[in-house]
């Protein structure tokens, strides 16, 4: 199929404001019927977007933040990101790639239902999504050099993560308990049957002393 000079101009990287993309992603995820299978997409390589999504789940597109949640939420949808370890938004025919300064989403609100091996944790994220903590969505902990603390992910779908706001994490930890893993006493939490280290005992210890 040839491009000719107007879908040339009608492309992401051409985009003169967020209104112009948010016409341009609509047509090619066609917005509103579910996730579209960006993981199925192949398309070419079209440079870099002047967007950014910053360490508390703020867009920015050309410089200026993008205050309209549809906006946002539409965008997130045709989020990808590869195992280069960049994040591109996909279309059939385009895919371009933005920054992004920790995870591309935020999780803001956690519930807790169930309990032992029965017990559930489900976040909701800045974007919406609803995520089940578990072995198809794990949760990680990284810990945060700069400040001694701690830092938990949980995986979205692809390789797209939510960074657990800090908030929502001192309410995730009331949740953990101690469980040998591998010889060793960690600090973790449960969901779904699955198990997922916080960090050794000795150290939260140490760091409650």
């Amino acid at each position: 199929m040839t491009h000719d000079s107007q879908d040339h101009q009608e492309s992401l990287t051409a985009a003169g404001d967020a209104a112009g993309l948010q016409a341009l992603i609509s047509r090619a995820a066609r917005a509103g019927q579910g996730l579209p299978p960006v993981e199925r997409w192949n398309p070419d390589f079209c440079g870099d977007l002047d967007m950014e999504i910053r360490q508390d789940g703020t867009w920015f597109y050309l410089g200026t933040p993008i205050g309209r949640m549809p906006l946002v939420q539409l965008f997130s949808t045709v989020l990808r990101k590869d195992a280069d370890g960049k994040t591109y938004l996909v279309t059939p025919v385009e895919k371009v790639g933005i920054r992004v300064v920790d995870a591309p989403f935020v999780a803001v609100e956690m519930t807790v239902t169930g309990s032992g091996d029965e017990q559930v944790i489900t976040f909701r994220t800045n974007v919406g999504d609803v995520v089940e903590a578990g072995p198809e969505q794990p949760m990680r902990f990284v810990d945060e050099d700069e400040t001694g603390g701690l830092k938990p992910y949980v995986l979205v779908r692809g390789r797209l993560e939510a960074l657990v706001a800090r908030p929502v994490m001192y309410e995730l930890v009331e949740y953990g308990e101690e469980v040998e893993i591998d010889g060793e006493q960690m600090f973790a939490v449960r969901s779904k049957g699955a198990v997922f280290p916080i960090m050794p005992l000795e150290k939260l210890q140490r760091l409650s002393a």
